[in-house]
């Protein structure tokens, strides 16, 4: 089989279509392939900054760097991004289209189905290998009239599928069994094989399970996935509340109902003396020595969640003993005094008085600035440190005279700085992922190492682990006829 176009669909969310994905696009990239990755339709809050100025999902730039190559909003042309419970931010071609509940998007999905095979267009244009990944699982038999995520958008382009189940949650078998049912003859006839993830174990008592499965469907496994410990790899969406660190400087984060781009924290997770902990809604707030507000999709929604919940209380003593917080993007328009929605960007119009702990004011705007960033470090002991990361929001904020800033950004000052250097703001995600600036940062939250963490390395290291695992299945796929 001469792979043009395959699509990676899953038994259900989280199976681990992203990461095949990206395993495949380094393979074929290793080949000297052109090759690219491609979500159709992505739900997400963490998003990346692609060079044309455009949103996508990260784990699309994910893959695009397992691809080599840069990101582009053809490579996810429709990015659902959650407000509420039934609302939505509807993002076509990395640009905001609208806000919609879930019935109004259902309908508006033949209308974005355009948008994906223009996009599907252009890659065939530029690309002789399209990888691309499903979303959640194609038994959703609700959700099968005017699908562009699954076997909608596999019928339309009339691509082969190959199925991945995660073998770590129990039941692989019936939701393989279960997944087929669901399907048309048509779309079952497309799948042309199995992907069992995150298998660990004896491979020879797991052996009867596959000729049964071979034999029930007519369909081979093409291949039993291992377990891989300590990859670094964007999330596509979900959190995970529990970690394994082991360090002794601790930093908390709130795991708000929106969380955006939690991805921000990835570089300090992995800092052999940094303990981040996500505290949820039912969890205690422990002491730490830097707490850090993240973005938000629903800033005013988010700010009453934290309040409700005593964070207020908590930042207030956890700054009277020196502590240092952090806010980013949404995060940082909560430590202000007054977020102000006169067009309800986020729902019903108004002004929302936020932590009054920077003095600053923001007005949600209905345009959405989106741009990758450059600069340095205003602060610390390491002068000019360098940072680099990208903005993402819909929102303008005003800073007193008596602030200072937290970084310098094309010549121009960046974020905010309380008069007591105990407080930084700044609407830059990915801040800590530059290896000088993670450093910087780190120093003036108070925890002196000499360990510094190139994210971007540790990316490169676990793309191409996943790219190794799955040698046997590119082999596998090239077998068929």
């Amino acid at each position: 089989m001469k792979i043009q176009t395959l699509m990676v669909q899953g038994t259900t969310s989280d199976a681990g279509k992203s990461t095949v994905v990206a395993a495949l696009c380094r393979l074929l990239q290793r080949e000297a392939r052109k090759v690219v990755p491609m979500k159709p339709q992505n739900m997400a809050l963490n998003s990346a900054v692609t060079e044309d100025g455009g949103e996508i999902g990260r784990a699309q730039a994910l893959q695009a760097q397992a691809a080599g190559v840069a990101p582009h909003t053809d490579m996810n042309p429709v990015l659902i991004k959650p407000s509420s419970d039934t609302g939505a931010q509807i993002i076509v071609h990395g640009k905001v289209r609208a806000d919609m509940d879930a019935r109004d998007y259902d309908q508006y999905k033949t209308v974005a189905m355009s948008a994906v095979l223009e996009s599907y267009a252009r890659l065939q244009a530029q690309y002789d290998a399209i990888i691309v990944e499903g979303a959640g699982s194609p038994a959703e038999v609700n959700l099968r009239a005017r699908d562009i995520a699954n076997m909608g958008f596999a019928e339309a382009v009339d691509c082969p599928v190959i199925l991945v189940a995660d073998i770590d949650r129990g039941g692989v078998f019936a939701h393989f069994i279960g997944t087929l049912a669901c399907l048309s003859e048509s779309e079952q006839n497309r799948i042309i094989g199995f992907v069992i993830n995150r298998f660990r174990g004896d491979i020879s008592l797991l052996e009867p399970g596959l000729e049964w499965l071979e034999q029930k469907t007519g369909k081979p496994v093409l291949a039993v996935l291992p377990y891989l410990h300590g990859l670094m790899l964007d999330a596509e969406d979900a959190i995970q509340l529990k970690q394994n660190s082991t360090g002794k400087f601790r930093i908390i984060v709130p795991a708000i109902p929106r969380i955006a781009n939690h991805t921000d924290f990835d570089a300090l997770r992995a800092h052999p003396d940094v303990d981040l902990q996500f505290i949820g809604p039912d969890h205690p707030i422990p002491p730490a020595d830097l707490i850090i507000l993240p973005g938000s999709k629903n800033t005013r929604d988010d700010l009453a969640f934290l309040k409700q919940r005593g964070w207020q209380q908590v930042l207030e003593k956890h700054l009277r003993y020196g502590g240092k917080v952090i806010g980013i993007c949404g995060g940082y328009q909560m430590l202000g005094q007054i977020v102000s929605d006169p067009h309800g960007v986020e729902g019903k119009s108004g002004d929302s008085v936020a932590l009054g702990l920077l003095d600053i004011t923001t007005e949600l705007t209905k345009e959405k600035r989106l741009q990758q960033v450059a600069g340095t470090c205003a602060f610390g002991d390491m002068p000019a440190a360098k940072v680099s990361g990208y903005e993402i929001h819909m929102g303008v904020t005003y800073a007193s005279s008596d602030t200072l800033p937290a970084f310098i950004v094309d010549g121009e000052e960046e974020g905010t700085r309380s008069p007591d250097n105990l407080i930084l703001g700044t609407y830059l995600h990915g801040l800590f992922d530059h290896p000088e600036a993670c450093k910087a940062i780190l120093q003036w939250a108070g925890l002196e190492s000499e360990i510094t963490v190139d994210l971007n390395a540790l990316r490169e290291q676990s793309i191409d682990r996943v790219a190794d695992a799955c040698i046997p299945l590119l082999q596998a796929l090239k077998q068929l006829p």
